[in-house]
């Protein structure tokens, strides 16, 4: 799990030595190399009855897949608008949103530990926010605001499907995300502007960033504990901070930092506190 995270975070810096490609079309590209590859992960790790099982899918395993593409595209379209912490910080919400979310479709209670940790988390964002919007930078956070909502709705999507008797099995379902985000973004994509050195870097992204982890991590939860892998994967926050310190120059703001450190410290101390109590 620590390996998926740190092949997570390489997205920023990765995308920092872009030549030419931008937007949607660094969408474009990700989600084609990811397409392409998981085309010939999925075979050899389920055999062709993958294709049937997407074609014969449940709805909540099309809805997951509209999902993926959702985050898929936001993501690397809000990396081009903002900063790689700002956009990192603000896709940690995802335990939260998806606590509530939960808490309304499903009826799952949220205890009084997350509700705390949700309105400090809420203050260190509206912190980032308030300065942003101060600076005229808001448009990438807002952006980057659509990968938890998204990853919230495609759990619980998950979730009250398992619940009804539908097991949606969430690695097909990310190759459907990546098909939708690359017909989605090709138009909007044109003309195509990247260098081969665009589209190498691309392509490792579309393989080495999302195909490979998504894959390691759905393997991984079926062995680690959920809050073993909600505070392993807030590493690649720190990953990617750091990375994009180091290999780009992208020294993360104060607004950030400060903000930043609301946020993480809730989610740890909520998983924590959790774990504990879970333990008890």
């Amino acid at each position: 799990m620590v390996a998926v995270t740190l092949m997570w975070s390489i997205a920023g810096v990765i995308t920092r030595q872009l030549e030419h490609a931008r937007s949607f079309e660094v969408t474009f590209w990700r989600s084609f190399f990811t397409m392409v590859s998981l085309l010939v992960i999925l075979p050899f790790l389920q055999g062709r009855e993958v294709f049937v099982k997407i074609r014969r899918g449940p709805l909540a395993l099309w809805v997951s897949g509209v999902c993926w593409s959702v985050m898929f595209t936001a993501f690397m379209v809000a990396l081009t608008l903002t900063s790689v912490a700002n956009v990192l910080v603000t896709m940690s919400l995802g335990p939260f949103f998806t606590a509530i979310l939960a808490r309304v479709f499903i009826g799952h209670r949220i205890p009084g530990r997350t509700w705390v940790a949700i309105l400090v988390a809420g203050a260190g964002i509206a912190y980032m926010y308030g300065t942003q919007l101060e600076a005229g930078g808001l448009a990438g956070t807002l952006v980057a605001l659509c990968v938890p909502v998204a990853g919230a709705v495609n759990w619980t999507v998950t979730q009250r499907s398992h619940s009804q008797g539908q097991d949606v099995d969430l690695v097909p379902a990310v190759l459907v995300g990546a098909v939708i985000s690359s017909i989605v973004t090709l138009p909007l994509a044109m003309p195509l502007r990247a260098t081969m050195h665009d589209v190498g870097l691309l392509a490792l992204l579309g393989l080495v960033q999302l195909a490979i982890p998504c894959c390691l991590a759905v393997a991984c939860a079926r062995v680690l504990k959920a809050p073993e892998i909600a505070l392993l994967a807030l590493l690649e926050v720190i990953f990617g901070i750091v990375l994009a310190w180091l290999g780009a120059d992208e020294v993360p703001s104060q607004t950030v930092l400060v903000g930043g450190a609301l946020v993480i410290g809730a989610l740890v101390a909520n998983e924590l506190v959790g774990w504990k109590q879970r333990a008890a």
